[in-house]
């Protein structure tokens, strides 16, 4: 297993026990967004990394993301095939029932750090995206 792949499975191990604060893992500059969903986001460093989860995770209650497949794409990128549980502070809505497909996520990695990382709300556009298929 890659180093890569590590670094890419401790963050989900975080994330599957609803811990989202460290950002160890990320590169100073890093370039961070969600190109779908109801929060399209487009950031830039580590702070606006931050805002961006701040306004999304702060909607949410008891917020989770468990993999459920990690793929090597190369030697620099890591897609991850996941889903995510929690409901909606005001509406109660179950987050499994408003994306129940799945979600992705794909870091770029390079020397120990996540350097561009594209989280999609839509599984299949994530998949489409790097002309795979399911």
């Amino acid at each position: 297993m890659s180093e890569n792949l590590d670094l890419v499975r401790s963050i989900y191990a975080d994330w599957e026990r609803g811990d989202f604060r460290s950002a160890a893992w990320a590169d100073p500059e890093i370039d961070y967004g969600f190109p779908d969903g109801p929060w399209p986001v487009d950031r830039t460093g580590l702070a606006g990394m931050a805002e961006g989860e701040r306004e999304f995770l702060s909607a949410f209650a008891n917020f989770r993301i468990e993999a459920d497949e990690f793929r090597e794409m190369d030697d620099e990128r890591v897609l991850v095939l996941h889903h995510a549980s929690g409901h909606g502070k005001t509406s109660g809505l179950d987050f499994a029932q408003l994306w129940p497909t799945g979600g992705a996520c794909l870091f770029h990695l390079r020397d120990g750090k996540v350097t561009r990382f594209v989280g999609y709300f839509d599984r299949d556009r994530a998949l489409a995206d790097l002309g795979l298929e399911e």
